[in-house]
């Protein structure tokens, strides 16, 4: 299955978390953080949603990142 409708769908679900900038979720390919803001930033936040999934323990700068523009909007993928 192709990565876009599976974000699409596994977004559906409740998130885990939500921050001041995304929604997060926990899916079957990773830990996927939903850009919520109101302004579409220039480049990927990588640096915003790893020091906002701190804030619920998630410590995400060492694993591996993708960005990816689904239905919802833009999410940010991080995997091992």
């Amino acid at each position: 299955m192709a990565i876009r409708p599976l974000l699409d769908e596994e977004l559906s679900t409740p998130p885990i978390a939500q921050t001041a900038q995304f929604r997060w979720y926990a899916t079957s390919v990773g830990i996927a953080a939903l850009w919520t803001a109101a302004t579409q930033p220039g480049r990927p936040p990588y640096d915003h949603a790893i020091k906002e999934g701190l804030e619920f323990g998630l410590d995400l700068s060492r694993e591996e990142w993708e960005w990816h523009q689904v239905a919802d909007g833009l999410v940010l993928l991080f995997h091992s």
